[in-house]
C-alpha cells in the first residue's frame, strides 16, 4: 500500500513496505538454500551460546579476555539474528516483503551489533597488548571496572551510530520502485532507491565507514605492531610460541571479520550485479559469526578444558 501526496507539483510517494528480492529467484535452489541457511544459523546460535555458557559457568574463565569473548559472542548472535531469520522465512514463504518500520528497525540493529563487533574486537586487541607488552601490570590495568566500561562504551557508541543511520534513512523520499535486490535492508541499496538527492547521504556514509571502520582497525594494527615487536624480543622459541598462541584465535577472527567485510564492500562498489553483493553478504553476516566459536574452541586450550569439564560432568545423584 502506498499513499500519494503532492508537493511542489511533483508526486512524492510515501512507502509503507519494501520488496526484498533475495539471493536468487530460481525455484530449484530455494529448498537447498533454506536447509543450508537454517542449519548454518542454528550452528551459529548454538556455538555462540555454548561459548557464553562456558565462560559464565567456569570460574577459571572469569578473566578480561574471556569476558570480552562472551560479549563478542553476544554481538555475533544479535548481528546474525537481525537479518538471517527474515531471509530464511522469506525463502520458505516465497514472499520477501518488509514494512517500512521493520526496515528501519532491521537497519538499526544491523548497525548496532555490527559496530559492536568491530569495537569489541578492538578492545580485545588492547587486552592482548597489555597482557603481552605489560604483563606485570596486567592485573592493575585490566580491572573489572575498566573491562565493563570498555564494553559499555562499545555498545553506547554502536547505539548512537545505529540511530544516526536510522535518522538518515528516515529522511529519504522513495519512488514507486521499492524492490531491494538483497535479502535485507542494505543501506547502499536504499540510497539507490531514493528519489531525492543522496549526495550528502553518500558522503556521510563514506565518512562513517572511515570513522567506525578505520579507528578500530587502526587500534588493532597498532596493538599488534607493538605485540609483534615485544614477542620478537623474547629470547626463547617456546616463549615466542606461547605468546603468539594467546593471540592466534583473536587474530584469526579479526582477519575473517574485516576480510569478509572488505569483500562485501568491494563487491558492492565494483560489481554491477546486486545479487553478487548479496551472496558476498552471506559470508559477512552468517559464515563469520558461525566460525568464530569454532576458532576459539579449537585453538584455545582453556576453552577446550572448560568444554570437556562441562560435557564430562557426572549427573547429580538423588
Amino acid at each position: 500500500m502506498r499513499c500519494v501526496y503532492f508537493f511542489e507539483s511533483q508526486n512524492v510517494t510515501s512507502i509503507s513496505e519494501f520488496h526484498l528480492l533475495g539471493i536468487t529467484a530460481s525455484p530449484e535452489l530455494q529448498p537447498i538454500l533454506f536447509g543450508l541457511f537454517l542449519s548454518m544459523y542454528l550452528a551459529t546460535i548454538l556455538g555462540n551460546l555454548l561459548i557464553m555458557l562456558t565462560v559464565s559457568f567456569d570460574s577459571h574463565l572469569h578473566t578480561p579476555m574471556y569476558f570480552f569473548l562472551l560479549n563478542l559472542s553476544l554481538a555475533d548472535i544479535g548481528f546474525t539474528s537481525t537479518t538471517v531469520p527474515k531471509m530464511i522465512m522469506d525463502i520458505h514463504t516465497h514472499r520477501g516483503v518488509i514494512s517500512y518500520t521493520g526496515c528501519l528497525i532491521q537497519l538499526s540493529f544491523f548497525y548496532l551489533f555490527g559496530c559492536s563487533d568491530s569495537l569489541i574486537l578492538a578492545v580485545m586487541s588492547y587486552d592482548r597488548f597489555v597482557a603481552i607488552c605489560h604483563p606485570l601490570h596486567y592485573q592493575v590495568i585490566m580491572k573489572s571496572q575498566l573491562c565493563g566500561l570498555l564494553v559499555l562504551l562499545s555498545f553506547i557508541i554502536s547505539f548512537v551510530d545505529s540511530q544516526l543511520h536510522c535518522l538518515m534513512v528516515s529522511q529519504l523520499t522513495f519512488c514507486s520502485d521499492v524492490e531491494i535486490p538483497h535479502f535485507f535492508c542494505d543501506p547502499p541499496q536504499l540510497l539507490k532507491l531514493a528519489c531525492c538527492d543522496t549526495f550528502t547521504n553518500n558522503i556521510l556514509m563514506y565518512f562513517h565507514s572511515a570513522i567506525i571502520g578505520g579507528v578500530p582497525v587502526s587500534l588493532i594494527f597498532f596493538s599488534y605492531t607493538r605485540i609483534v615487536s615485544s614477542i620478537m624480543r623474547v629470547p626463547s622459541t617456546g616463549g615466542k610460541y606461547k605468546a603468539f598462541s594467546t593471540c592466534g584465535s583473536h587474530l584469526s577472527v579479526v582477519c575473517l571479520f574485516y576480510g569478509t567485510g572488505m569483500g562485501v564492500y568491494m563487491s558492492s562498489s565494483y560489481s554491477h550485479s546486486p545479487r553478487k553483493s548479496a551472496v558476498a553478504s552471506v559470508m559477512y553476516l552468517l559464515v563469520t559469526p558461525m566460525l568464530n566459536p569454532f576458532i576459539y574452541s579449537l585453538r584455545n586450550r582453556d576453552i577446550k578444558k572448560a568444554l570437556w569439564k562441562i560435557f564430562r560432568r557426572p549427573p547429580l545423584s538423588r
